[in-house]
């Protein structure tokens, strides 16, 4: 059965309009608590902090916070427990890189109705896992079992990373000029965002189960869907050693159409090229569920995990480097005057 070509994140029940509405509403209000310190607040990847009046004059603190969406539900689903931390991981330091910053350390935040041991070590495991291939420190973290809250078997994650820059450093989009090339790095599948939608046209339209074996996938659903989030932050920091990069976009909730638009200066925009290779999962869940172009590109990656913006004579040397570490690299877009 397919879902037709309407808002099928809508019918899911996630609204990113809404969301959009709310972060410009907190914005308004989170203006009491804040002071000439922020540097970039709400609404931006991570958040950025002056440390000057603490005596370290170029010292900028990026902080953000997220979770993993309704990737959780399919771990459940699965009985596996030991990547979804990975994920955790990435989603935030992920965030915090887009700035230049380097994540120098994450806490995490387990809530569950009945948490078994064995379930909460499996989950940290992963966290570590993640943090250590983000080359960041698990500092903390805090686990709240709530069984009014939750039912058995089921709980959920947010993660908190802050990381760390020179001011003279910050990656904002300024300097982004016509012209320039939207590089993107490679996904390893749907990451964490979009899960509602996957999971309303997988288990509930299709009616496929977690083992089913995918001939496009070359494995079961569950295990194409629990592919863990690409963690991109050591590369990211290479690469800004590298080449001056202009910009960097987590894409994450809002896919390419959303997320790149973020940190473009006034009076530019991007033309994406769509001409890249889709891994399977994307277009096999575009097929079965309906859904249209515009959609699939404003919910999901789309095979790309991040947007790295730069000049045109270093597009050769960032796909050099990306590829070095195991990272596809190619060209997305660029940037026009609007």
């Amino acid at each position: 059965m397919a879902f037709g070509n309407s808002d099928e994140y809508s019918k899911a029940g996630v609204n990113i309009d809404a969301a959009s509405q709310w972060v410009l509403s907190i914005k308004e209000i989170a203006v009491r608590a804040q002071t000439d310190a922020v540097l970039s607040g709400i609404g931006s990847f991570s958040g950025l902090y002056s440390m000057e009046q603490f005596g370290s004059e170029n010292l900028v603190l990026a902080a953000g916070a997220d979770g993993v969406g309704t990737k959780v539900i399919v771990a459940q689903m699965m009985g596996k427990h030991d990547t979804i931390g990975i994920d955790l991981v990435a989603m935030n330091v992920d965030d915090v890189v887009a700035s230049g910053a380097q994540p120098i350390f994450f806490l995490d935040y387990i809530a569950g109705g009945k948490l078994e041991p064995d379930l909460v070590v499996s989950i940290v495991q992963g966290v570590v896992e993640g943090c250590v291939r983000a080359q960041c420190v698990l500092l903390g973290g805090e686990t709240a079992q709530m069984p009014d809250l939750y039912e058995p078997g089921q709980y959920d994650l947010a993660g908190f990373c802050v990381g760390a820059l020179d001011k003279r450093e910050i990656i904002d989009g300024q300097d982004i000029k016509e012209g320039d090339v939207l590089l993107g790095l490679a996904s390893s599948g749907l990451h964490s965002n979009g899960y509602s939608l996957a999971r309303k046209v997988f288990f509930e339209e299709v009616r496929w189960q977690v083992d089913k074996h995918v001939m496009e996938f070359g494995r079961t659903l569950g295990e194409e869907l629990l592919e863990p989030t690409r963690i991109y932050a050591p590369l990211i920091l290479k690469i800004k050693e590298s080449v001056p990069v202009k910009g960097i976009a987590h894409v994450t909730g809002g896919g390419l159409i959303k997320n790149i638009p973020r940190i473009l200066p006034p009076g530019f925009t991007m033309r994406l090229s769509k001409d890249w290779e889709i891994p399977p999962v994307f277009s096999v869940l575009q097929e079965l569920g309906g859904i249209s172009e515009d959609e699939m590109y404003t919910v999901f990656n789309m095979g790309v995990g991040m947007v790295v913006v730069v000049d045109p004579a270093h597009v050769q040397k960032v796909t050099a480097i990306s590829r070095e570490s195991g990272v596809p690299c190619f060209v997305v877009g660029d940037i026009s005057e609007e």
